[in-house]
């Protein structure tokens, strides 16, 4: 039996928070798992994507591809994400929350630096793509129609007096969206007028691209205890069973 050939392929989404440089557990994770997890995704030829690349292919050229998230926009990102990038030639996707600029994240533990725009704006398109993480930092399952509307309003306000080159795609806040069918239609949609192009969860499973529900796009969760051989796991079937 002949098979045909397919353009469908893996696309695992990687999703990252905090990094430190001693610290590695839940959403923190630090330098030296991550390196050591970067060193993995260049010496096994995944190639990396950011979400504008996407947005014009009808197929992927390569058989490991990966797309990298972190969100929050940490300083901490800033000072060891950027580097490890650059150091294995990948690319990664900064989800920002934009009402917390140069101050904390106050719906976590209210210490960790966020980026300013100025530091935003430092950093090299080639590397870091940024993208909509909501402005409060808030479940898009528990606001109206009339809140998203207005929290995706400020967004692209601040973004634009800010001069900073989102890209159309939004990373919702804890994973969280409206799930019933009539309100998740309601929502898509909203999204869409407003020139989304793409919207990740969580989910922890491996995508295949092109997506088939681009704005239901899941993301898999790397948390700071994971061994290099949980990492592997999650990067090739996305749960852990």
């Amino acid at each position: 039996m002949i098979k045909l050939k397919t353009s469908v392929r893996k696309l695992p989404i990687l999703m990252y928070h905090d990094v430190s440089p001693t610290t590695s557990k839940e959403l923190t994770i630090s330098v030296e798992k991550l390196e050591k997890q970067f060193a993995y995704l260049a010496k096994n030829g995944y190639k990396s994507y950011h979400f504008k690349d996407l947005m014009d292919l009808e197929k992927l050229s390569s058989k490991k591809n990966v797309v990298i998230t972190f969100d929050d926009g940490y300083v901490s990102q800033l000072d060891y994400v950027l580097p490890l990038l650059e150091k294995y030639d990948l690319k990664a996707t900064f989800f920002v929350p934009l009402a917390y600029l140069g101050k904390t994240d106050e719906w976590n533990t209210a210490t960790l630096p966020i980026m300013t725009a100025e530091q935003l704006r430092s950093l090299p398109a080639t590397r870091i793509e940024l993208g909509y993480h909501s402005y409060f930092h808030k479940r898009y399952n528990e606001l109206s129609k009339a809140e998203i509307k207005e929290d995706t309003e400020l967004c692209f306000r601040a973004a634009s007096e800010n001069e900073l080159p989102f890209s159309a795609v939004v990373a919702y806040p804890y994973g969280k969206y409206p799930r019933e069918v009539s309100e998740k239609k309601k929502f898509i949609k909203q999204l869409q007028s407003n020139q989304f192009v793409f919207g990740t969860r969580i989910g922890n499973r491996v995508n295949r691209f092109p997506f088939k529900k681009p704005f239901e796009i899941q993301r898999i969760d790397v948390k700071g205890e994971y061994t290099m051989a949980t990492f592997a796991w999650k990067l090739r079937f996305g749960k852990l069973f």
